[in-house]
């Protein structure tokens, strides 16, 4: 039976093993704000908490009648805007668990698309809701921000922001979020390891780049469905600084001395042609002792912090500052290190002249210039996955701890 306004559902004139299925069927029909009436001849109060158990918190549940001889139960589907509150920040947060399952995606949507320029939201769920990333990505474009507040065990909390004119996203973070468009970055020489907290427009007003062309490369990047496993922003800290150990530490202690015996060896065959063989020489050997303390550091003091953070964070369990230095200042200290890596490989490639091969140049002095190349190459990744993805998420979860 149907008012002008809701539907009531009879139900002892229904059979019985179809009273369950209607009342779920009527309620799904329901738009939001709608209601219907539930009409029994005893407290039909089981079927609210399978309703809840299956709807979750999308409803109401008022009795307008409570017996003796009949109850009636005015079931109202919650209007969205139940599910929409506002940050200390100003953000819009959407509360996702609590809308119906069909009703997400398009919550997400719709106020992404009443954002104006510089305005976010934030996704509050009870996992991580990575698939709206790509499903936004592929829809609406690269016109957002993706930033993890929180990312789990219980709640995961992302602030997406639209995009102005003039983004203040830096190309760290860009890196971060696809990995892809860092082959962009290292095809315009724009450094997003160490140089990785500037935006794009900063980065190309140094280098006299036209930021467009560098936009228009990231855009056709973004176009690109596939993606590979080293989605290293999606990683648990613990196994990316295990990750970071195996792969990048483990590349600079097999190829290190190698490097470093062509070096000396180029230096006094072509150094006297090739004056600039002598300084480039040096620079390696500075190189290998920095990063020869700079690995141990992180080993035996940093990634260890890193773990301890994660577990007091995946267990609610107390956590212990370092003694002596703040974590945020062990951070600072291993950024300022890789800072100094960088630099010494920029002035090889300034007095290499980009690697440019001269026509003396032996099969050893090819090799050398080819090994510096492919070791400051591992070398990006490597600081980046540092500098832009585990220290800034390590000091944000560092923050979230009692």
């Amino acid at each position: 039976m149907q008012t002008a306004q809701e539907t009531i559902i009879n139900v002892p004139e229904i059979e019985p093993r179809l009273k369950h299925l209607t009342i779920f069927q009527t309620f799904d029909s329901l738009q939001p704000g709608e209601s219907m009436v539930i009409h029994n001849d005893h407290d039909p109060k089981p079927v609210y908490f399978q309703l809840q158990s299956l709807r979750g918190d999308t409803f109401t549940w008022d009795y307008l009648q409570a017996g003796p001889q009949w109850w009636d139960i005015r079931v109202t589907k919650k209007s969205l805007d139940h599910a929409l509150s506002r940050s200390e920040e100003n953000d819009i947060v959407i509360n996702i668990p609590v809308i119906e399952p069909r009703y997400k995606h398009a919550t997400i949507f719709k106020v992404f698309d009443g954002l104006k320029a510089g305005e976010s939201l934030v996704i509050h769920n009870d996992h991580d809701p990575k698939p709206v990333y790509y499903q936004l990505l592929n829809e609406r474009g690269d016109i957002f921000t993706w930033q993890y507040l929180e990312q789990g065990p219980q709640w995961w909390d992302i602030r997406v922001t639209k995009k102005g004119a003039e983004s203040t996203e830096t190309i760290g973070q860009i890196a971060a979020n696809d990995f892809r468009k860092a082959t962009v970055f290292k095809k315009y020489g724009i450094d997003f390891c160490c140089g990785g907290k500037k935006t794009i427009r900063e980065a190309c007003a140094e280098k006299g780049i036209d930021p467009t062309m560098v936009e228009n490369d990231l855009k056709q990047t973004s176009q690109s469905v596939t993606f590979g496993n080293n989605n290293f922003n999606e990683w648990n800290l613990d196994f990316l600084a295990d990750y970071i150990v195996n792969t990048h530490h483990q590349y600079v202690r097999k190829y290190m001395p190698e490097l470093r015996g062509y070096a000396l060896k180029v230096a006094k065959v072509h150094g006297g042609h090739h004056p600039e063989l002598i300084p480039i020489q040096t620079l390696v050997e500075e190189i290998n002792e920095e990063l020869t303390e700079h690995m141990a550091n992180e080993e035996n003091i940093l990634f260890p912090q890193v773990k301890k953070i994660v577990q007091a964070k995946n267990n609610a369990t107390a956590y212990t500052q370092p003694e002596g230095t703040r974590f945020e200042a062990l951070v600072a200290t291993t950024e300022k290190e890789h800072d100094s890596v960088g630099r010494a490989f920029d002035e090889i490639r300034r007095l290499s002249q980009n690697f440019a091969i001269p026509e003396d140049a032996c099969t050893s002095y090819k090799l050398l210039y080819k090994m510096i190349d492919e070791f400051e190459s591992d070398l990006h990744t490597h600081i980046h996955l540092e500098n832009n993805i585990l220290f800034p998420k390590a000091m944000d979860m560092e923050k979230t701890l009692s």
